[in-house]
């Protein structure tokens, strides 16, 4: 790779992070004919194909794959240093991508657009999955941050408290259920016990932190369905007789709505602390230092007015 184009790896790392030729003119301001023109002198310079059609989009080949693997931290870091320190919110085009599951997504995607649109209307945020791998999404810059429960001690990952995952027991107002309990009660254990459960899971498994806390008395539910997305428990429970436990901001609205109840359980589940993590070569780097902050003020309000609304209901 002798005589190297530098300006060839800006658009490969443009490339691999749309994953779409057209998105990447976008992204670096170029015309797509001159990022065709920059693919053709990749191909040449590093004798692979790098990129084939994979329905309406490309997808990289194993040699593509492993010098992003390579370059992407780097340039990351090459880019963030050449940004100076200044950072102006109103003009700028970047785009965030973060680590993060659907409640978060629910609580604060909403009042965050509403701000951009007036604030900042050039950045954008772009949601990418969790499955159990923050770390390995921040060393391989793949995010900028993520939001999610995080207990890790990388040497290289920083991490900051924004809200606790309150969790709660939903379920269709006629439920039977209901039927044995009283105004003030909280539900039998032998009731909770017999009923079957709904739970997500992201990685398959059919346990979660009520099984945890179940299993140290001996004890065990029937988790009679998972699904891999938030998103489908209020319509599930509302037509089924299925019980889920899931965090409060999953079934606020159908909470609020009257479609779901919450039981009060005869067990207590802590909850779960959720971080704003994200990578040390961002600790300086004033847009994600913006980012961060915007962020967990968002948090703040929106977990107090949560947590506010459930004190009241």
């Amino acid at each position: 790779m002798q005589n190297l184009d530098l300006n060839l790896l800006v658009v490969f790392e443009a490339i691999m992070t749309e994953r779409s030729m057209t998105g990447a003119a976008r992204r670096i301001g170029m015309t797509q004919p001159a990022v065709s023109n920059a693919v053709a002198r990749m191909r040449q310079v590093w004798n692979d194909p790098l990129f084939v059609k994979q329905g309406r989009g490309i997808r990289p080949t194993p040699y593509a794959e492993r010098l992003w693997e390579k370059t992407r931290a780097p340039l990351l870091e090459i880019r963030d240093a050449a940004s100076g320190d200044q950072f102006d919110p109103g003009k700028s085009g970047r785009v965030f991508r973060i680590g993060v599951t659907e409640y978060p997504v629910d609580m604060l995607w909403l009042p965050l657009r509403k701000f951009l649109e007036q604030e900042a209307p050039g950045v954008s945020l772009h949601s990418v999955p969790l499955h159990g791998n923050t770390e390995e999404l921040l060393l391989d810059a793949s995010v900028d941050l993520v939001i999610h429960y995080y207990v890790g001690r990388h040497k290289q990952i920083r991490s900051s408290w924004l809200f606790n995952n309150h969790l709660v027991c939903a379920v269709r107002p006629g439920h039977p259920m209901l039927q044995s309990l009283k105004s003030g009660d909280v539900l039998p254990l032998e009731d909770y016990l017999a009923a079957d459960h709904l739970m997500v899971s992201l990685t398959g498994a059919a346990s979660a932190n009520v099984d945890s806390i179940l299993r140290r008395q001996g004890l065990a539910r029937r988790v009679a369905m998972t699904v891999t997305h938030f998103a489908a428990i209020p319509p599930l429970l509302m037509q089924t007789d299925l019980v889920c436990v899931t965090p409060q901001a999953v079934v606020a609205r159908a909470v609020k709505a009257g479609e779901l109840v919450i039981v009060p359980l005869s067990f207590e589940i802590e909850p779960a602390p959720i971080s704003l993590v994200w990578h040390s070569r961002q600790d300086r780097d004033p847009g994600s230092i913006w980012m961060r902050k915007l962020i967990s003020d968002f948090a703040t309000v929106e977990a107090k007015r949560l947590a506010d609304y459930f004190l009241r209901g």
